[in-house]
């Protein structure tokens, strides 16, 4: 009697609406999961037309383009002879639905829909989709013609259904309904389902890899089973980068584990398990019809077997111990095949970025000449896809990347916007680090349209505006700051698009980004200055993270220039030297620190605090360092600071998505831009509160 199973779950660099290079790594996948022996493939969520449609699931012809990759999946001979789950939108009686369409030979099993919507943080599935509101019901689903012809079927079973093979009994879950407070896996497993698959659309997030692994885990250590994992890879077209991690678990324990970063389009991991194991771990531990009462799922009865009669010397796969990546090798592996992704996929021949010395476009930097180590590994690896996408970015068919700092001076280059106000120090780390990553490397001065720009004002109004140290006040000060910042942006642009032309060769620049997330959530940044950019790899990440990523860097990629970096204060350079040394630093101008920050921000968006639930909280976390008074000082300057600065969100470069607490205003943090910063009642319930509690102090003492 045959009982073990070959399963492959899939992890693709899906990119939205490219549905015939969907199409192609659909089909990939299913040649390689066939060719290691697996009777059942599954892929990640929405694959044929790609997770990141947005609003473009909303138009009909996107419907109309994934029924036609359908049909093109169905005859195929590469999709012959084992089952395959694939996932794409489906209108069903004019309500639209996130589905997984299962099919072998020719004939559709099932169409599943998504019963749980994921509808926070990044996602907005409500605004697309409707969930699935009839648990273990089917109905009947009539299939467009141009399916007819090619299933000779005219209707198929649409609803939460499971599949019966003659060996086993199969269940899916979609992405959300994992993370569920009630899964569709544990009724499934209650009523006898042995194999769950779950196609996921989940994205990187510092640190989150292990919450995902252990859903998973735990989704069949409680009473058995097998849990498959298919994952979305890469950047589909927005802020996200989905980190793969495609996985197989049996019983609690992970057998097979894929790539959460690679270059790889196509990512295929294989398990073979032995069904009698579930078996015999249900009969152990689990007694489900005396525990529970539950209604029957519904099943759908498939000739066909996952296992084989002569399977007796197939070894079954043995449990393996997850390895995770410190959140150090997260930044500088899921940013850079962001990054990656970004260039091929745009026709861009490389990036620019304004490197002024400091641990964030230092970061930036770092992040570019890793992605370049992973092209050049996976190059060494045999990866064609690679190779091919390299020479058409550098326009050069015969090239082949074998050293990642020759690649860098070919895809990258670094500019140091000197000014009146910057340091030989600064300077001077600019050089050392392109020197050590081999990016072209441009040194130029800005005084001259600094003062061509004053000029203009001058002759109109008569006035010449001075620094704070000159006499001048405030507003001539920030004015001065913020004339600075805008004419790199110009300059910027205007080298991103011409640098390659003076140098006699084709194509245009990116230009980079280096704000981080801590600065982006106080405002403090001008707006439209130089980290006003087309992409930022780093928005996402805070400034603490930053730090340990670059002292990672010193030893992962020898760049001793960043000793020197992380030495320096954070400073933006922009007001006169003192004695020819930096007088201005970040964490002085915002009146307090970058790790305060951190903290802030967290209670701001993950806690869900407004400025007096904050005060109350950081009156305990920060009691050693600072009195109620101080810290209700450092609220109402971060409150501040944030409502009258939040209007910058609306215009900030489109960032990496890295940290849950990323007050990105695209779709991730949904604010006003208009506040009433004098926040009147909230300062004054901090006050009041303040108030009682050195009354308190006071009487005890």
């Amino acid at each position: 009697m045959g009982r073990k199973v070959t399963l492959s779950a899939c992890s693709l660099n899906q990119w939205s609406l490219d549905f015939d290079g969907n199409c192609a790594r659909i089909l990939k996948s299913i040649e390689i999961a066939k060719s290691e022996g697996a009777k059942y493939r599954l892929g990640p969520e929405l694959e044929i037309c790609g997770y990141g449609c947005a609003d473009h699931f909303l138009e009909s012809d996107t419907l109309l383009h994934s029924f036609q990759v359908l049909k093109d999946l169905l005859e195929s001979t590469v999709t012959q002879d084992i089952i395959c789950d694939v996932g794409m939108p489906v209108m069903h009686r004019n309500v639209r639905y996130n589905c997984r369409v299962i099919f072998l030979n020719r004939k559709i099993l099932l169409i599943r829909p998504k019963m749980a919507m994921a509808n926070n943080g990044n996602y907005r599935e409500f605004r697309w989709f409707s969930p699935w509101s009839k648990p273990r019901h089917v109905e009947e689903y009539f299939l467009p013609r141009m399916l007819q012809d090619v299933t000779e079927q005219e209707s198929v079973p649409f609803g939460d259904g499971v599949l019966a093979t003659k060996d086993t009994c199969i269940g899916s879950e979609i992405c959300a309904e994992l993370w569920n407070p009630w899964s569709p896996h544990v009724n499934m497993g209650l009523d006898g389902v042995e194999i769950f698959t779950n196609s996921s659309a989940s994205h990187h997030q510092l640190r989150k890899a292990d919450q995902r692994v252990n859903l998973v885990k735990s989704a069949t250590g409680k009473s058995g089973g097998i849990y498959m994992l298919a994952n979305q890879k890469g950047c589909d077209g927005d802020r996200l980068y989905y980190d793969g991690c495609a996985m197989i678990a049996v019983n609690g324990d992970v057998v097979a584990q894929g790539a959460q970063f690679s270059l790889d389009d196509v990512d295929v991991v294989t398990a073979t398990l032995d069904l009698e194991d579930v078996r015999s771990y249900r009969g152990l531990y689990c007694h489900p019809h005396v525990e529970h009462e539950c209604k029957p799922v519904h099943r759908l009865k498939v000739n066909f077997s996952l296992s084989d009669a002569r399977d007796i010397y197939l070894p079954s796969h043995e449990p393996i111990e997850w390895h995770f990546h410190t959140a150090e090798e997260e930044i500088s592996l899921g940013p850079a095949c962001w990054l990656w992704d970004y260039l091929r996929r745009s026709g861009q021949a490389g990036f620019l970025l304004p490197l002024s010395g400091g641990v964030d476009s230092s970061s930036t930097a770092c992040i570019v000449y890793s992605m370049c180590h992973l092209i050049c590994e996976a190059v060494k690896n045999g990866n064609t896809r690679v190779l091919s996408d390299v020479q058409q970015v550098v326009t050069d068919v015969t090239y082949v990347p074998t050293d990642p700092r020759e690649l860098c001076g070919r895809l990258f280059t670094t500019c140091y916007m000197a000014s009146d106000n910057s340091s030989q120090e600064t300077r001077a780390r600019a050089q050392e680090l392109a020197s050590q990553i081999g990016s072209i490397h441009i040194n130029l001065n800005i005084d001259m349209a600094v003062k061509g720009i004053l000029g203009i004002f001058s002759v109109v109004t008569g006035k010449w505006p001075q620094f704070r140290v000159n006499g001048g006040s405030t507003r001539e000060n920030l004015a001065l700051q913020n004339v600075q910042a805008r004419i790199r942006m110009v300059l910027a642009y205007l080298f991103a698009q011409l640098s390659l032309w003076a140098r006699g060769k084709p194509g245009g620049l990116l230009v980079l980004g280096s704000a981080n997330v801590d600065e982006s959530l106080t405002g403090y940044f001008t707006k439209y200055d130089c980290s006003s950019a087309d992409i930022n790899p780093i928005g996402g990440i805070s400034k603490t993270d930053l730090k340990s990523f670059l002292l990672y860097c010193v030893d992962r990629f020898q760049l001793t220039a960043l000793r020197s970096v992380m030495a320096a204060p954070p400073t933006a350079e922009l007001e006169p030297l003192d004695n020819g040394q930096v007088s201005q630093t970040d964490e002085a101008d915002m009146g307090m620190t970058y790790s305060e920050l951190s903290v802030i921000g967290r209670l701001r968006k993950i806690s869900m605090c407004g400025p007096y639930s904050m005060f109350c909280k950081l009156i305990h976390t920060w009691r050693d360092a600072m009195s109620p008074s101080e810290v209700a000082a450092k609220v109402k300057r971060f409150f501040r600071m944030y409502s009258v600065n939040r209007h910058k969100m609306t215009t900030v470069t489109p960032a990496y998505h890295a940290e849950n607490y990323s007050p990105d205003d695209n779709r991730f943090d949904l604010r006003p831009f208009l506040y009433n910063t004098r926040w009147s009642m909230q300062f004054r319930c901090i006050d009041s509160q303040v108030s009682e509690v050195e009354a308190e102090k006071g009487s005890s003492t």
